[in-house]
């Protein structure tokens, strides 16, 4: 029985057993306990037994999506190639520089009239080591209705599709081509979005990925949102501990200490001179992940470079680094006020 077909049993099983309820719902699921630090300490090589459980937990997932949002949403997923390649050990060998194939959902209103053109979102998902899974059912329902054509990329380095891909993470590099790639290949391909009106998001590392994607591209994006993100390594590999620091090491190939060049290249931070991209970010003053000086600094350079942007900073947010994605009054709030601002540029 392939991975598939194992979890479409499962999902069988669940439902005859009444342990999974398939009814569309736009509330939270609330992130498992300390979901951040466990992101960021996994082991950088899991077993292969570890790799199955996370193809199967990703097929599980791939068809619950289609479950959970099936009544408002037409998804799909697709496999294109990156415009970076796969890192290979031998650069010489069979298919060395070939260029990796890449995973992105995509979610289209189904209330889009056949020839109706609708704004884009590019949705980056969070962790380290994390992919597109389903806390993220209420935000996708919401996008929906009010419109817009979402694709979330699965950039490498994501879970669920196996040891190689897991394994081409390139933390600040080569991912972040791999959502512009995703982005591009919207415009031209899925046939509701309106190329002038594309937008990018995303929380923790989705907003690193965010910040990056703008500054580098400051004109292929509207607008876009950042929360809680990772914005400075050098600061953050000083507050966070040993562990976290050789897990950074196993990505970049040195600590920061012995090469803070590369640490800073890609740190958002650094580039705040780049932005031309109307810009709302959000930080907590209790994040246990992202500390809020990380954000502080960001917004600082902001200022300094004469950019124009806007940010708030809340304080002590119930919720500390996922506090405008759970199911709160404030959260709610906080997310209607991200939606107005992205509105102003996208139009949905």
């Amino acid at each position: 029985m392939n991975t598939k077909s194992r979890a479409l049993s499962l999902i069988a099983v669940l439902i005859g057993s009444g342990l999974l309820c398939i009814a569309g719902t736009t509330q939270a699921q609330a992130p498992p306990p300390a979901r951040a630090a466990q992101e960021a300490t996994r082991p950088a090589g899991p077993s292969p037994e570890e790799q199955q459980t996370d193809i199967v937990d990703n097929e599980v997932e791939e068809a619950l999506w289609n479950l959970r949002v099936s009544d408002i949403a037409a998804v799909d997923k697709f496999e294109i190639a990156s415009s970076k390649p796969i890192r290979m050990a031998n650069a010489t060998g069979q298919g060395a520089g070939n260029p990796l194939i890449i995973y992105f959902y995509s979610f289209t209103p189904k209330k889009l009239a056949a020839g109706q053109k609708a704004p884009l979102m590019v949705f980056n998902h969070g962790g380290v080591r994390s992919h597109f899974d389903l806390t993220y059912v209420h935000i996708i329902r919401e996008l929906m209705d009010q419109g817009y054509v979402v694709v979330a990329p699965e950039y490498r380095g994501s879970t669920g599709y196996g040891s190689e891909y897991y394994n081409q993470i390139d933390y600040g590099g080569a991912e972040v081509d791999d959502v512009h790639d995703v982005r591009n290949w919207a415009v031209a391909n899925l046939p509701h979005v309106d190329p002038e009106r594309v937008g990018i998001m995303g929380w923790s590392h989705g907003g690193y990925i965010t910040l990056l994607n703008i500054f580098r591209w400051p004109h292929d994006y509207k607008v876009a949102y950042a929360g809680c993100p990772v914005s400075d390594l050098v600061m953050r590999m000083g507050y966070k501990s040993q562990g976290y620091r050789d897990i950074f090491k196993s990505f970049i190939g040195k600590e920061a200490q012995d090469d803070p060049t590369e640490y800073r290249k890609r740190s958002p931070v650094f580039y705040a001179d780049k932005l031309d991209t109307p810009l709302l970010l959000h930080s907590n003053t209790n994040d246990e992940d992202v500390n809020v000086m990380e954000v502080e600094h960001l917004i600082d350079a902001l200022k300094a470079a004469g950019k124009k942007f806007d940010y708030k900073i809340y304080e002590n947010a119930p919720g500390g680094h996922h506090f405008n994605r759970i199911d709160t009054a404030l959260a709610r709030q906080s997310r209607q006020d991200i939606y107005a601002y992205l509105a102003k540029y996208l139009k949905p």
